[in-house]
């Protein structure tokens, strides 16, 4: 397929996300969107957190026939950002319908299984090998770890793990330095904002050690965001904008 194919097809699904809520920017649909494009079939994508469906439709515009796409999510109302940890059972409601709806509008609703399970639950209901894995569970330090080691070691050899909000939340971060960061089996490929990208591949002396380096160069971009939070918290704008943060509503991502 030509670059301008291609393009055009990203331009299509950016339009298709545009009216669904979430904290996927386009820069990070761009590469979440070129990592499903490298999947081949009978590959699978799993992605573990769907909330309203942002993500799930880059993932299954971007694959091609024959792979499949599981998102898995328990829409439990809980979860769904910095505020809202605790599950509420209407919010969840309203988040599965949305989700479904947003599926089906985009037109990729048959080619889509939900999983309603959460992210431990699930790993009963998938069977076999992850080409890809798309992890934006939840945040807090034990289920981020959980879900990068238990659904990491899912992934094939070679394959490719996402996992959002690194460098961002203190949990996923603390996550991040404990499985990731010394790991002899992920090698950091870089990020785009909190979208960091990991390919499963066997890592031994010095590219291990050249591996932990490259992971320790996003440690600025931590401080920064958690800066800009406490500025927020503290209703210090200013100093938020003065730290690059150029939307006063919007939390880093």
């Amino acid at each position: 397929m030509s670059t301008e194919v291609v393009a055009r097809d990203l331009d299509a699904a950016l339009a298709a996300i545009d009216p669904v809520e979430g904290w996927l920017s386009d820069c990070q649909a761009r590469r979440l969107w070129e990592a499903a494009r490298r999947v081949r079939a009978p590959g699978r994508i799993v992605e573990i957190g769907s909330f309203r469906g942002r993500s799930t439709i880059v993932l299954r515009l971007a694959a091609e026939q024959g792979v499949e796409v599981v998102a898995v999510d328990p829409h439990g109302g809980g979860d769904r950002g910095p505020r809202e940890i605790l599950p509420d059972a209407a919010r969840g409601v309203e988040d599965h319908r949305a989700f479904h709806s947003n599926l089906e509008r985009a037109g990729v609703e048959e080619g889509v299984r939900h999983v309603r399970r959460t992210s431990h639950g699930a790993l009963d209901e998938v069977a076999g090998p992850v080409d890809l894995l798309y992890v934006d569970g939840a945040h807090r330090y034990a289920p981020a770890r959980a879900d990068i080691e238990e659904w990491g070691a899912r992934v094939r050899p070679g394959g490719t793990m996402l996992v959002h909000d690194t460098y961002n939340a203190v949990g996923v971060m603390l996550a991040q330095l404990r499985v990731l960061f010394l790991s002899s089996r992920w090698r950091y490929l870089g990020r785009t904002r909190s979208l960091s990208e990991y390919r499963r591949d066997e890592l031994r002396g010095r590219p291990r050690a050249l591996n932990v380096v490259r992971q320790l160069t996003g440690i600025p971009y931590f401080v920064r965001n958690c800066l800009i939070k406490l500025a927020f918290l503290a209703r210090l704008r200013p100093f938020a904008r003065a730290l690059g943060q150029p939307d006063e509503d919007a939390w880093p991502y």
